[in-house]
């Protein structure tokens, strides 16, 4: 038996989709426990490029059950259209189960989201605007709508009357925007409901059944530590916990069940969105970065923000997480600037330190300390298959960053397809 945790350790974005992928073949069940369809991950398989927001990747195996665990945030038209593009592919989608305790996302939550960021003007947050945060804030008030209430649609929607009762007013009088028609929105949503809830099941029972057979788990997050909303750059994070601990409280999992945790990077940095992001190049590096690793947004398209790698994050996020094993992504990718830079520290008034300040203020102050490392540029490395096979230099930069964060390096990922990953 092995149960697996698969997180971000950076903004988001590191590639999780691949080692996911490469981790479900060896799985009984996928489950994802946090964020909403404003992450994605994007998988290649026999050169087709699949991406998903909500449905776990495990899907793409056949003999794997996935689950969206109660951390999830679901919007229905969303996962109802993958599924059907899935289901359109071949994919048996009767392996795939909803929590009941998962929370919906509604077109009011669409609203308030755009809205508020609207109000925030120049100081927007830059949410996805998919109503994600506006729905955890349920969840937090205690007025959020369940997919449990999916089955029973009459509760459902008396629910929406009465939430719509308050939403309106906020609509109204705070934004002076015209109210959404509850009856509407039923309306909308009565398909989704009939379609969603046969999936909808006892998720809790489900995974406990699981570990206790000694089944094969894996529990994929969505976007990364420097995102969650308690450990991230805050206020510039997710509304949710995508850090391992997070699926202890987003799938109902005791967190003595976890064995491994992989912490997934690039061998660079991006972010996309607002925030402090000490190795950022906001220069020619920084564009040759980008357009090397493709880096715009799965969900929104997004050109993102892209700079060295910064160890000291990297160092933060697997004491966070209790990571055992680094899965980094773009080593071929680095491979190809004429020199390459790693943060290994960082320094603030004077001082060196290995500390993530909470405080952005402090965080914007730290200057990375870097090393330089020889490219190994004009060597190709996507067909090496063995670590010892990678060119001396691409060795040494990448046992220098296990020095650093204090984690060893797994598995590295040398191009974009699922067999593109060395593993020591």
């Amino acid at each position: 038996m092995s149960v697996r945790v698969v997180v971000g350790t950076q903004w988001g974005d590191e590639g999780k989709g691949k080692y996911i992928d490469m981790l479900a073949a060896g799985s009984d069940i996928v489950v994802r426990y946090s964020g909403g369809n404003n992450a994605g991950h994007t998988l290649v398989v026999n050169g087709e490029k699949y991406a998903m927001h909500l449905v776990p990747s495990g899907i793409l195996h056949p003999h794997t059950r996935c689950v969206i665990a109660n951390g999830v945030v679901i919007d229905p038209a969303v996962l109802i259209r993958e599924m059907d593009l899935l289901a359109g592919k071949g994919f048996d989608l009767s392996r795939l189960f909803i929590s009941e305790r998962a929370h919906i996302i509604l077109p009011y939550h669409k609203v308030l989201d755009e809205l508020q960021e609207r109000a925030r003007a120049g100081s927007a947050l830059g949410t996805t605007r998919r109503g994600i945060g506006p729905a955890y804030a349920d969840k937090t008030e205690r007025c959020g709508i369940r997919a449990c209430d999916l089955k029973d649609f009459d509760q459902f929607a008396a629910k929406i009357r009465e939430n719509l009762a308050f939403k309106n007013l906020v609509i109204e009088r705070v934004y002076g925007e015209k109210p959404i028609d509850p009856e509407a929105v039923i309306e909308e949503y009565r398909p989704y409901a009939a379609r969603l809830a046969p999936h909808v099941v006892d998720t809790v029972s489900l995974i406990g059944d699981a570990v206790d057979a000694g089944l094969d788990l894996l529990f994929e997050g969505a976007q990364a530590t420097c995102l969650d909303l308690d450990f991230g750059t805050y206020p510039y994070v997710t509304s949710s916990n995508p850090i391992a601990g997070g699926a202890c409280t987003g799938a109902g999992l005791g967190p003595r069940r976890i064995d491994e945790v992989y912490g997934v990077l690039k061998a660079y940095t991006s972010r996309v969105g607002e925030g402090p992001f000490p190795t950022e190049q906001n220069n020619e590096i920084g564009n040759r970065i980008r357009e090397l690793g493709h880096e715009y947004g799965t969900t929104t398209g997004r050109p993102r923000r892209c700079g060295w790698l910064d160890a000291v994050m990297i160092r933060y996020a697997a004491r966070v997480n209790g990571i055992t094993s680094l899965a980094i992504n773009h080593l071929d990718t680095i491979g190809k600037l004429d020199h390459i830079r790693l943060c290994v520290a960082y320094e603030k008034d004077g001082v060196r330190t290995m500390s993530f300040p909470a405080d952005l203020k402090e965080l914007a102050r730290c200057t990375p300390v870097y090393e330089e490392f020889e490219s190994w540029v004009g060597t190709d490395i996507t067909h090496c298959r063995s670590y010892e096979e990678l060119p001396k230099k691409a060795r040494k930069y990448l046992e220098r960053i296990e020095e650093v964060c204090g984690v060893p390096v797994g598995l590295i990922g040398i191009g974009p397809g699922r067999e593109s990953i060395i593993q020591r």
